[in-house]
């Protein structure tokens, strides 16, 4: 028990740490100043978010349960007495998402004209229409199932909604029970002659309506809608000789994963809710009796609706980056006159996408070589890459197949390319690839030419419009060099490189980060300042944690922005004093990895594809990158500021890991840094038409 409470004191828990992380989701939902939608949406993401920590997270301590695994993990618990842990607080932020959707969201909604009927209130003239809807298509398409002795319980699948039906035999005394699975599209269905897009009814309501008429001459007594959420981890054989194959088989034994949760409605008859209990052997303790309706993440479509604009926040329109304004040059142009860094979604993706589909016409082009570890369901970026290699080129694909949900998109992209005839890599044995790298090759005048592009996220022009990313376009011979050799690591047998400018994990990136916060600690040591700031999704590896507690007690001056899990405790006397952490929540998915050091006042600036956990920089391929331009530097600098100085979105880390907001003192201006980031690249592409950057923006370091 004292290691426990010394390890505590040192590191938070990492599943704990994550679960708060889902309530600064929540409290966006709970936020009145939100508009309405955007509160709807977050609702919806905290339900999603939640969805995917049983499937992973939660499924791997119940599987360490099951196989009594009980060694101390290095905050103290053992998986057992986390998982008690977790149930507690789970069931604390389930209540306050439905009091928030229940007493407040759909009471508003209401205001709006919106309304979501059940099969108890449906007003009486929609029930010829709604009934004619449905006699003429789900009453085709759906299949109910009963269960019985001579009918086993059937397998359902994950994250689907069922609607349980207990029925009265008029022969038999005992009731039986069938269980109708239903759709997992299309949940609001649209009352028929509404033209104003506001009046639905929930498919498990719709059922519940016209159920009767599945079950001719037995009269239903009770409904019950509930959901089982699986265990969604895949055990793969990284030996196997088709690592294709393995992981389509993976996928098929996902869909029938342990259960881990079972929902139901809280009002479920006793006998239906024992008849579930019976039939489904998921982990004790995790059932939820749900106040409401189920599966709020499917209350995405409608915050996503198009129109509506006062209940949402104004959209950040992609901008035009001030470099690929100008379209009477070409883009490898643009990029060996200067070094380009994008911050998406405030600057447009477009230049990405131009610049793999320039190279698969370009006839000087002779190569192009890429990773792909999520992209989108139409990418424009597939099309051009199997366009590139219809037309001649060289391509090569580093498709990661094992990229955790998107396995079966990938796999499917894959074949694609194949058959267009790029050559396709699935990955190396034991590692993900997780870097973000597009490298070209092409044939000038002068010579073979490499125009590079390096991202701390994906190749994906949909994420790109609502996550924040950095990307940096370089023709530098330097960074070609290592793209390179990077691609040669990764594609056939080839000794790492002495690099020249980028860093890989698992190679060598803990420790480069070690040799730098090491750095700032003696040079601190020795009278000097030593600053450093990291902006990052995770902070969970202990040995980078340690190495920051021992920099702060030199006097380092640390500030982090981490948006998710964080075990690092911030803030205690004679540790870690010097630290600063906060989490910055708001209308974009902050996802983007910069890491600046101080260096005696020799700023160095790093972007990278990794955050700071065990699984980034030991079990992935990653990159970091340097940004050694000094315009692009002072671009970094203001950013950082603007980050650092929101006091709308951004929680501050205690010591006790509570999380709260900053607040706007009287007087003061108030700060919300993703709009002012907007602001601020708006306002320099806008009025700088000549590359002039350095006129427009100070110099300032961060704070």
């Amino acid at each position: 028990m004292d290691n426990q409470i010394i390890e505590e004191k040192v590191y938070f828990n990492r599943e704990l740490s994550w679960l708060e992380f889902n309530y600064r989701v929540l409290e966006e939902a709970l936020d009145t100043t939100n508009p309405l939608f955007e509160r709807l949406k977050f609702i919806s993401i905290f339900a999603s978010n939640l969805d995917e920590f049983f499937m992973v997270r939660i499924s791997g301590l119940v599987s360490q349960v099951k196989s009594g695994y009980s060694i101390k993990l290095p905050s103290g618990d053992t998986p057992l007495t986390i998982i008690n842990r977790l149930k507690e607080r789970i069931s604390e932020l389930v209540q306050l998402q439905y009091d928030c959707f229940n007493n407040d969201i759909v009471p508003k909604l209401h205001d709006e004209g919106f309304s979501f009927y059940t099969a108890n209130d449906i007003p009486e003239q929609h029930i010829d229409s709604l009934k004619e809807l449905f006699l003429n298509k789900l009453f085709l398409v759906l299949t109910p199932m009963a269960v019985d002795p001579s009918h086993p319980f059937p397998f359902l699948s994950g994250k689907e909604l069922n609607l349980l039906v207990k029925l009265k035999d008029p022969k038999k005394e005992i009731p039986l029970f069938a269980i109708i699975p239903l759709p997992s599209k299309n949940r609001f269905i649209a009352i028929p002659g509404d033209d104003t897009g506001k009046k639905y009814i929930l498919i498990e309501e719709f059922i519940k309506l016209f159920a009767s008429y599945f079950f001719n001459g037995f009269e239903i007594l009770k409904t019950c809608t509930f959901r089982i959420t699986r265990d969604a981890e895949i055990a793969l054989d990284e030996e196997d000789s088709n690592l294709l194959t393995a992981v389509e088989m993976g996928l098929k034994l996902r869909e029938r994963g342990y259960p881990i949760r079972l929902e139901l409605e809280k009002n479920a008859d006793e006998e239906l809710t024992n008849f579930l209990y019976e039939n489904i052997n998921f982990y004790t303790g995790f059932d939820f009796r749900i106040n409401g309706t189920l599966n709020l993440g499917s209350f995405m479509d409608i915050s996503l609706m198009s129109g509506f604009n006062h209940l949402k926040n104004e959209p950040l329109l992609p901008l035009a980056h001030v470099g690929f304004k100008d379209t009477k040059i070409d883009i490898f142009s643009k990029i060996k006159q200067n070094d380009l860094l994008l911050f998406h979604p405030f600057e447009s993706f477009d230049p990405i996408i131009d610049f793999i589909e320039a190279s698969a016409a370009d006839p000087k082009v002779l190569a192009i070589k890429m990773t792909l570890y999520r992209t989108s369901g139409d990418s424009p970026i597939i099309v051009a890459l199997k366009q590139a290699a219809e037309n001649g080129k060289q391509v090569t694909v580093i498709v990661e197949v094992k990229a955790r949900f998107d396995e079966a998109r990938n796999i499917t992209w894959a074949k694609q390319l194949e058959q267009a005839g790029c050559h396709v890599v699935y990955g190396v044995v034991g590692l993900k690839i997780h870097c973000k790298i597009a490298l070209i090759v092409r044939d000038e005048e002068d010579g073979i030419k490499r125009y590079i592009h390096l991202s701390t996220g994906n190749y994906n022009d949909r994420t790109a419009k609502i996550y924040t990313d950095i990307g940096l376009f370089t023709a530098k011979k330097s960074y070609g060099r290592d793209g390179s050799s990077v691609f040669n690591l990764l594609t056939g047998y080839s000794e790492p490189p002495r690099w020249k400018k980028l860093i890989t994990a698992p190679l060598d990136l803990r420790d480069f980060f070690i040799e730098k916060i090491r750095r700032e600690k003696e040079n601190t040591i020795k009278g000097g300042t030593g600053k450093i700031f990291a902006k990052m999704n995770a902070l969970i590896d202990i040995k980078l944690i340690q190495e920051l507690y021992e920099a702060s007690k030199a006097g380092v001056k640390i500030d982090l922005i981490v948006r998710g899990m964080c075990r690092l405790r911030p803030g205690v006397k004679g540790m870690s004093e010097n630290i600063r952490v906060f989490s910055i929540v708001d209308q974009l998915l902050e996802h983007s990895r910069v890491y600046y050091f101080y260096n005696s006042g020799e700023d160095e600036y790093f972007l990278a594809s990794a955050d700071w956990m065990e699984r980034n920089l030991d079990k992935r391929v990653e990159l970091l990158f340097p940004v050694e331009d000094d315009e692009l530097k002072i671009e970094l600098k203001n950013v950082i500021k603007i980050m650092l100085k929101d006091n709308v979105k951004s929680r501050e880390l205690l010591s006790n890991g509570n999380y709260v907001k900053k607040t706007v003192i009287s007087g003061q201006p108030s700060h919300r840094s993703q709009i002012e980031l907007y602001n601020y690249f708006k306002n320099r592409n806008f009025n700088n038409k000549e590359h002039k950057r350095q006129l427009f923006i100070p110099n300032l370091k961060p704070e």
